[in-house]
């Protein structure tokens, strides 16, 4: 790019020998020498590094004037802040810096642009410095006045611009070790291309985003720092995501927009992979890697390690600290920037970060008005240590009238950890009321690690709640509250913080949460299971994603069923699956027909000869046992016809979805159907630019609104 950027240019006298670049073409044109000249409209572009290079992206419009009436508000721009890109961005006009609001980002450069220019090499536009781009406006201002053209500015810097005409503007960069007499543009290569105002090039630009907001989601990415096969990060992911959503909003959604019903859905990142290696571990890492592979132990090191860390107490805590907060902190600052949302708030996360909040809402309280008030909450921290008094500890067992016998006796909380069943039956004790202090005992020796198991159950479980939604595979009497004090959903020992917000959905992308809570020990959900604070959870997944397991066989495990089919954003099903049950359909058909005639001729040649008058009878009665034992064959066949013919009944998948089906599975592209080992990873990293994905997301949303789609998918 030019670094020509002062007032120091002056304005040569037009060369009177003609260009030999210049085409007579162009000398030729019909100028008229009386056309009035009219000032460039501005736009607004900031600089990003994209593959090692400045690109420069345009504002859409309504930023771009926005910026423009802020710039000739005639007030002083030093301190002028303009919120831009749906007010996730904020441009400091005095700096022309753009900076990130809500996660951490490399600042920006911002220019007001008028003059651009591009060489072969060049696949996009770029901006002239503004004071360059005013001197090339004035230069231009003053041949189109005075009619006198193939003007020639020449830089400090030896660049070279002329103006030959409106139509051809050419910029010819110096020739290295020239002498300093400078050479003519014929010497210097071939020209770069000169355009004057932003609707002479080649550039999208988009309307701006509808101002209201109706729900916000936080998206929570997986292992690593990359989130597709592009390797970008979980913000330039997610901004394709965000993308999608606005251009399904207007083609799905187009009458409840028309009506003002709606405007969109705001998708903000949450980054934990940073913060977690900024703690050393990779200097930790570093020194025990081995030389070898190098490339390949980094990649591991950077990427597939993360999942045995969140398997660490240490740094599970790290993790799970580090999304709570981040959420809280931006849902903070996005009701500081925008004091007039009234939406809900819901939840999303990819591959591990499904994982992480799924554990982070089983965890949560149902109370959010004193989130931290025992009593409305009943809650043992079994890894921090045991605060609760003997009385209180009783109440939470439904006790309390014994506590008298306690303090009569004076036996606290560590004598009565010594106590056997002989020493409580001496005290008057009934015997129901024994064995759930004598499980309490046990439990909290195991809590404060006696006899600690290698799994522990997750600090913070909520205990009025889990003892009735999960059923471990060592946990099998449901006689008492008391039996399950140490019930949690088999994550190692950490605290789990608290969300300032109820999440009304939970979406999961390529989840391996049905896979991590098996491991854990965990064999069955219960139906009536739900999260303390979250009303609706949707597990999607491609079919050949490695990584996704279902959830649904967990909570009913003793029937199987397929999961619900995404429809396609444009209607009906891919033709390639239509075209795959059709073909399926049709050779059942085939092969029930084929064995139904061969039955029927096996029949005629052994059975008895009948008389002429009752020919017409037998055949009718042959063609009614050829019916009859298609349709026989037809039930042994039971799970291919029910695939192909029969509709699936309605299933009961539990409350874990508010009633709900919970499993939900994309239709995988033609070209993905011929190999499904070849796109396996893709398929773990399509949901960012799958219309499927975000349709389904935004409809279950705006359902919660009472706004449904134009039409609805089949």
């Amino acid at each position: 790019m030019s670094s020509v950027g002062s007032h120091q240019e002056q304005l040569s006298q037009s060369d009177p020998s003609p260009s030999p670049n210049s085409c007579s073409s162009f000398e030729l044109l019909d100028m008229d020498a009386g056309s009035l000249y009219e000032p460039v409209s501005p736009h607004w572009f900031y600089c990003k590094i994209i593959d090692s290079k400045e690109t420069w992206i345009p504002f859409n419009s309504e930023d771009s004037q926005q910026l423009e009436d802020a710039y000739g508000s005639g007030k002083d721009c030093n301190g002028r802040v303009v919120p831009t890109d749906g007010g996730r961005y904020d441009v400091h006009l005095g700096e022309r810096m753009r900076y990130a609001v809500y996660w951490d980002e490399l600042a920006s450069e911002v220019r007001r642009c008028t003059w651009f220019y591009k060489g072969d090499k060049d696949n996009k536009y770029v901006p002239y410095s503004e004071s360059f781009s005013q001197v090339l406006e004035e230069t231009y201002m003053l041949a189109v006045t005075l009619d006198e053209w193939k003007k020639k500015l020449e830089s400090p810097n030896r660049e070279i611009i002329i103006l030959h005409n409106p139509k051809l503007m050419v910029h010819y960069q110096p020739v290295a070790g020239s002498d300093e007499w400078g050479s003519t543009p014929t010497e210097q290569g071939r020209p770069r291309t000169v355009k004057r105002g932003v609707e002479n090039i080649s550039v999208d630009i988009h309307c701006g985003e509808p101002l209201q907001i109706d729900h916000l989601v936080f998206v929570v990415h997986g292992i690593g720092p990359a989130c597709d096969l592009r390797f970008r990060s979980i913000v330039q992911c997610v901004n394709d995501f965000r993308s999608v959503s606005l251009n399904l909003l207007q083609t799905h959604f187009k009458k409840a927009q028309e009506n003002q019903q709606i405007g969109r859905v705001e998708f903000l990142p949450v980054n934990w992979h940073s913060p977690l290696h900024s703690t050393g571990v990779d200097v930790d890492l570093q020194r025990i890697t081995l030389p070898s592979i190098n490339r390949l132990r980094h990649f591991t090191n950077d990427t597939i390690l993360d999942v045995f860390f969140y398997n660490s107490p240490t740094y599970c805590q790290t993790i799970v600290d580090t999304v709570a907060s981040e959420m809280n902190r931006i849902y903070t600052l996005f009701l500081q920037r925008n004091p007039d949302f009234k939406g809900g708030v819901s939840i999303a996360g990819h591959s591990l970060g499904s994982l992480i909040l799924f554990d982070i809402l089983t965890n949560q309280k149902d109370s959010l008005g004193d989130i931290d008030s025992e009593k409305d909450a009943p809650n043992i921290v079994m890894d921090q240590g045991d605060t609760l008094t003997l009385e209180e500890d009783l109440e939470k067992l439904q006790l309390s009238e014994f506590f008298s016998i306690f303090e009569k006796e004076k036996v606290d909380k560590e004598a009565l950890a010594l106590c056997t069943d002989k020493d409580l039956q001496e005290m008057g004790i009934p015997l129901g009321p024994r064995k759930k202090i004598l499980n309490y005992i046990r439990t909290r020796k195991k809590s404060m690690g006696i006899n600690r198991p290698i799994l522990q159950p997750a600090s913070g479980v909520n205990i009025s709640n889990i003892p009735k939604e999960l059923e471990f595979c060592n946990k099998t009497d449901s006689t008492g509250n008391g039996d399950y004090l140490d019930v949690g959903i088999g994550q190692v020992s950490v605290k789990y913080p608290r969300l300032i917000y109820k999440p009304e959905i939970f979406f999961a992308f390529g989840s391996p949460i049905g896979m991590f809570l098996t491991v854990r020990g965990l064999k069955r959900i219960d139906p009536n299971y739900k999260f303390p604070t979250c009303k609706g959870f949707f597990n999607i997944y491609h079919p050949f994603d490695p990584v996704a397991y279902r959830i649904e066989p967990m909570v009913v495990p003793g029937v199987e069923f397929e999961p619900m089919l995404i429809p396609h954003h444009k209607g009906r099903k891919r033709m390639h699956l239509e075209l795959r049950e059709g073909l399926t359909r049709m050779s059942m058909d085939l092969k029930n027909n084929l064995l139904g005639s061969l039955r029927m001729a096996w029949k005629s040649f052994t059975r008895a000869p009948y008389p002429a008058l009752q020919a017409s009878e037998t055949a009718e009665e042959t063609e009614a046992e050829s019916e009859s034992s298609s349709e026989k064959l037809s039930d042994v066949n039971t799970e291919e016809a029910s695939v192909a013919v029969k509709e699936v009944p309605p299933i009961n998948v539990g409350m874990l979805n508010g009633g709900q089906r919970i499993d939900y599975v994309l239709q995988e592209k033609p070209i993905e159907s011929f190999n499904e080992y070849l796109f396996a990873l893709q398929s773990h990293l399509c949901y960012w630019e799958s219309e499927d994905t975000v349709l389904l997301v935004l409809k279950e949303i705006y359902q919660t609104q009472g706004i449904f789609l134009d039409q609805p998918l089949q």
